[in-house]
């Protein structure tokens, strides 16, 4: 009874594995790449919530220092490393969906393992 109130508890993580998983098992068995782009963009959103999860604390306030001693604050680290990584993960994508536009003008197609055949008889 314990583990699962723990679980409950903690459902953010368990979201954040699936998310992750979700995203992994997509990345691995389609060969579209404009998928594999959403499949990436849905592990970077289970790592997010990984980290805003992990500065979380129960029942805590904003890290203003205040006269009060006794006060929980939240730790204000994964929330600006999660500004960060967003960005790296909006420059990335837009990256690659650049690289694939070029890839379809070329192949006129997104399919990896067509454009390994097409390659393959070149």
């Amino acid at each position: 009874m314990e583990t699962l109130q723990g679980i409950i508890d903690n459902y953010y993580y368990m979201v954040a594995i699936i998310l992750f998983v979700i995203g992994m098992y997509t990345m691995l068995t389609h060969s579209n790449m404009i998928k594999k782009v959403i499949a990436m963009n849905i592990m970077d959103a289970s790592v997010f919530l990984m980290f805003v999860a992990v500065g979380y604390a129960h029942g805590s306030q904003a890290p203003i220092i205040r006269d009060n001693a006794e006060i929980l604050y939240a730790n204000p680290l994964p929330g600006a490393l999660i500004l960060t990584g967003i960005v790296v993960a909006v420059s990335v994508t837009a990256y690659a969906l650049s690289l694939i536009v070029k890839i379809y003008r070329y192949y006129d197609t997104c399919d990896y393992d067509e454009i390994c055949d097409i390659r393959s008889q070149e």
